[in-house]
C-alpha cells in the first residue's frame, strides 16, 4: 500500500444528510491534515504544465466546464437542492447562472486583463516598461455551504484562468455533492491533455482546512465567518501567505421615502430570503423612511406570510427550502429569541417549524430592534429581516454604517441625485441603487467589502490579477544605451543631479532655463574649479569641488 492509500484508508468519514428530509446521503471520506500535503504536492507538480499553457489552452478548459454544467444542468441543481436544502430555483438561477456568466467573461477578458501590459517610462524616455502578470503557483480556496457548485466552480475560475492550481477545501456539511463535482474538472483537463490534480476538491473538517493554510501555497480565498478568518490569518502567517477574505455582512437595504414601494419590497423580499438568507449579501438590516414605513412593512409582511415553505422539488409547490447546518438554525434561532426577549416583535415567523417532513426555519420579520440588540449587529445567515424605521436620510447613513460589517448595500429611492448621495457615504464594498444584489452578477466590477467583511476583490479584473505575481520588466527602447557612469565620483557630480531634479520637476519654466543653462556650462566645464550654477533660481559663479 502507498502512502498515500494509507492515508486515505485511516480518513474519517462525514455522514451526509438531506437537510429538508433528514435522509441519509451518504458517506464521504474526509481529508486527513497529513493527505493535504500530498495534494498540494501533486497540484504543485501539475501547476509546472499548466503555467506554460496558452491562453487558448485555459480558455478551451474553461469552455469544457460550462458546457458539463449546461449539459447537466438539472442534474446538478437536484444534487445541490438535495445536499443544501435549497429550491431547485434558487439552485439554477443562484449558482448555475452566475457560474456560466462569470465562465463566460473569463473566457472573455482574462487574455486582456492577464497577457503582458505596456506602461510608459516616465523621465526614462530612452526605456520600456511592462507589468507581467504571472501564476503564483498552487492556490488554495476554503469556502462555505451556501452554495456548493458556485463556491467551487466560481472560486477556481480566476486563479485557473491566470496559469495556477486549485486545491478547494468544501464545506464538510455539503461533502457529498461536492465530492461528485470534481469529475467536472478532471474531465475538461483531460480533454486538453492536463492533469486532473491541476484542480482538486477535498473535504474535511476544521484541521483539514487548517492543514491547507499551513501547506505552503501561494495564495489563500477564504469565504466564511469573522472568527474563522482570524483562524486563516494566524495559520497564514507561518509562510506569510497572502489571503483575499470574503468575510459575510449585515447588508443595509435603505427605503427612501420617494421609493417605488413595489419595486422596494419585491427587492427586499429577493434581499433577505434568497437561499433563506443563507447569502453573504443577504439584506439583513431594512432601513425605511418613517413616511413609508406602515404601509413597506404591511406589504412585505403579507407577501412573506404567504411564502411556502418545505422539501424543494421540481413543481414549484415550494417558496423556500431549508437551512443547510444545523448549527446554524441553533444559531438563528438563538438571536431571534433573544431579540424579542429584548422588545422586539415578529410579525411572521420566529420560532423553528418542526414538521413531518423535517425541520425548518420559516422567513421571519422583525420589527422594533434597536441597534443594541445582538441580532441588530450580529450576521444571522438566516431567513430573518430586520424593518428599522428612521426619519430621514442623516439617521439612515448613521445606522447603516453603525456596524462592523461593510460587504453590500442597496439604495431604493426615484430620485437618483438623492441615491447617489446616500450610497457614497455607506462604508461598503458596493452599492446597488434601486435593485439587490446584482453587483455581484456584473463581472466588469470587483466583488469585496470594508472593515470586518474582509479584505481583498474577486471578479473583473482585479479578481484575476489577485492571482497573480505582477513582475515589472525595463529594457531598452533602442537596442542600445550609455552605462550610467555613478562611480568614482566626480567634482560637480551634486550640482549637475541639482539641477538635472530642477529642469525635470520644476513649475517654473524660467527655473527650467537657468538649470539647463547650468547643465550646460557644467558639461563644458565639467565640474572644474569655476561652475555657473543656478542656486535658488539665480546664476552665479561658483568654486566647484576637487582639484
Amino acid at each position: 500500500m502507498t502512502a498515500e492509500a494509507q492515508i486515505r484508508s485511516e480518513a474519517k468519514m462525514i455522514s451526509c444528510f438531506n437537510p429538508a428530509t433528514e435522509a441519509h446521503l451518504g458517506d464521504v471520506a474526509a481529508t486527513s491534515p497529513e493527505a493535504v500535503t500530498v495534494c498540494v504536492q501533486r497540484a504543485r507538480a501539475a501547476q509546472k504544465q499548466w503555467a506554460q499553457s496558452s491562453f487558448a489552452q485555459r480558455r478551451a478548459v474553461l469552455q469544457h466546464i460550462m458546457d458539463y454544467v449546461l449539459e447537466h444542468a438539472d442534474e446538478l441543481c437536484e444534487q445541490i437542492a438535495m445536499d443544501s436544502g435549497k429550491t431547485y430555483e434558487n439552485a439554477m438561477l443562484g449558482e448555475i447562472l452566475p457560474i456560466c456568466n462569470k465562465i463566460k467573461w473569463t473566457i472573455k477578458n482574462g487574455e486582456k486583463y492577464l497577457k503582458p501590459e505596456k506602461v510608459g517610462s516616465g523621465i526614462l524616455m530612452h526605456k520600456q516598461g511592462r507589468i507581467e502578470y504571472q501564476p503564483l503557483g498552487v492556490v488554495a480556496c476554503i469556502i462555505p455551504w451556501n452554495y456548493p457548485l458556485q463556491n467551487i466552480l466560481s472560486s477556481l475560475v480566476a486563479p485557473l484562468m491566470a496559469g495556477n492550481a486549485v486545491i478547494l477545501k468544501a464545506s464538510e456539511m455539503v461533502a457529498w455533492s461536492s465530492a461528485q463535482f470534481q469529475r467536472i474538472t478532471d474531465q475538461a483537463l483531460r480533454k486538453e491533455g492536463f492533469s486532473p490534480d491541476l484542480v482538486q476538491i477535498i473535504n474535511g473538517y476544521g484541521d483539514t482546512g487548517a492543514a491547507l493554510v499551513r501547506a505552503g501555497v501561494q495564495k489563500i480565498l477564504f469565504i466564511g465567518s469573522v472568527s474563522n478568518g482570524r483562524r486563516i490569518i494566524e495559520g497564514s502567517a507561518e509562510h506569510l501567505t497572502p489571503v483575499v477574505m470574503e468575510l459575510g455582512g449585515k447588508d443595509p437595504f435603505i427605503v427612501c421615502g420617494d421609493a417605488d414601494l413595489e419595486r422596494a419590497v419585491h427587492s427586499a423580499l429577493g434581499g433577505s430570503f434568497i437561499n433563506l438568507g443563507q447569502n453573504c449579501i443577504a439584506s439583513e438590516r431594512v432601513i425605511v423612511y418613517e413616511s413609508v414605513f406602515d404601509r413597506f412593512v404591511e406589504s412585505v409582511t403579507r407577501h412573506t406570510a404567504a411564502m411556502r415553505q418545505g422539501v424543494p422539488d421540481l413543481t414549484g409547490s415550494v417558496d423556500v427550502g431549508a437551512i443547510t447546518s444545523p448549527l446554524q438554525i441553533e444559531l438563528i434561532d438563538r438571536l431571534v429569541k433573544s431579540a424579542l426577549h429584548a422588545g422586539a416583535r415578529a410579525l411572521t415567523g420566529g420560532a423553528i417549524k418542526v414538521t413531518e417532513q423535517g425541520q425548518f426555519y420559516p422567513p421571519t420579520i422583525l420589527i422594533d430592534v434597536t441597534p443594541e440588540m445582538e441580532i441588530a449587529t450580529h450576521e444571522v445567515f438566516g431567513p430573518v429581516m430586520l424593518v428599522f424605521k428612521v426619519k430621514g436620510e442623516a439617521e439612515a447613513i448613521a445606522l447603516a454604517n453603525g456596524t462592523e460589517f461593510g460587504l453590500h448595500s442597496t439604495v431604493m429611492s426615484a430620485d437618483s441625485g438623492k441615491a447617489e448621495r446616500i450610497a457614497s457615504q455607506l462604508e461598503v464594498g458596493a452599492t446597488c441603487i434601486n435593485d439587490f444584489g446584482l453587483c455581484y452578477l456584473n463581472q466588469n466590477l470587483p466583488f469585496g467589502g470594508v472593515k470586518y467583511s474582509g479584505y481583498g476583490r474577486m471578479n473583473g479584473r482585479d479578481g484575476l490579477r489577485a492571482y497573480t505575481n505582477p513582475k515589472a520588466v525595463m529594457k531598452d527602447r533602442f537596442g542600445w544605451g550609455v552605462p550610467p557612469k555613478l562611480f568614482p565620483v566626480r567634482p560637480g557630480d551634486y550640482d549637475k543631479g541639482r539641477e538635472t531634479v530642477r529642469l525635470l520637476f520644476s513649475k517654473s519654466w524660467r527655473q527650467k532655463a537657468i538649470s539647463l543653462l547650468c547643465l550646460i556650462k557644467l558639461a563644458v566645464l565639467g565640474g572644474g574649479k569655476r561652475s555657473m550654477v543656478a542656486n535658488n533660481g539665480a546664476v552665479k559663479e561658483y568654486e566647484g569641488r576637487g582639484n
